[in-house]
């Protein structure tokens, strides 16, 4: 895909995922030009699997198409920001 584009791998029932939910909603509304999408993921997923993923939620950053930065479970507000600067341009 063209342009900044987050993918977050989890789980409707992963309490992680829930708690984090909020925190990257208030992140992106930061940056509006990030499409981002949503994966539910688990076993026998290849999309996840083709990007190692075993921790939820995990962030995948990709710019055009390329992965920038992953981050697994991510707790630090300025690891993510930095993700989302680096495939947004800003």
């Amino acid at each position: 895909m063209p342009g900044a584009v987050l993918l977050e791998f989890g789980t409707d029932w992963c309490g992680y995922c829930q708690a984090f939910e909020q925190r990257l909603r208030g992140l992106l509304e930061e940056y509006p030009q990030v499409q981002l999408l949503q994966i539910e993921d688990g076993p026998g997923r290849p999309l996840g699997r083709s990007f190692r993923v075993k921790l939820w939620p995990n962030l995948v950053f990709l710019r055009d198409g390329r992965l920038v930065k992953q981050l697994a479970r991510p707790e630090d507000m300025a690891e993510m920001r930095e993700g989302l600067e680096a495939i947004s341009g800003v």
